[in-house]
């Protein structure tokens, strides 16, 4: 059974930092691209970063050189080092991989950025 399970959210000021983990089992993660992706009220979820299987990565435009997403295929999991950060990437972040043809999510973790 695949399981994905997020932590690492909270509430920071303007500027500050968190780092978000996801946690993978129930796939052989080492070979599996994964992503995050954030979700605001009222609208759809968006591709934040991505990570494939070789380490290769991807960003959205908003976050690039703010974002960084890693992966540790020993501990199997995958971060995302979020640094300076503004009030617009207030969301939940949910952790995803596609097993299979099928695309599983964790339950996110909420991130609000506000003074």
């Amino acid at each position: 059974q695949v399981r994905l399970v997020e932590s690492g959210g909270g509430v920071v000021q303007p500027g500050g930092s968190l780092r978000l983990s996801c946690a993978a089992s129930g796939i052989n993660f080492k070979i599996h691209p994964m992503a995050w992706y954030r979700q605001t009220p009222g609208k759809q979820r968006e591709l934040v970063a991505s990570i494939g299987s070789g380490g290769e990565t991807e960003y959205a435009d908003s976050v690039k050189d703010r974002f960084a997403i890693s992966r540790d295929n020993v501990r199997w999991t995958v971060s995302l080092q979020m640094n300076n950060l503004k009030p617009v990437d207030t969301a939940v972040y949910y952790c995803t991989t596609r097993f299979r043809g099928t695309d599983f999510w964790g339950r996110g973790t909420q991130v609000t950025v506000s003074s």
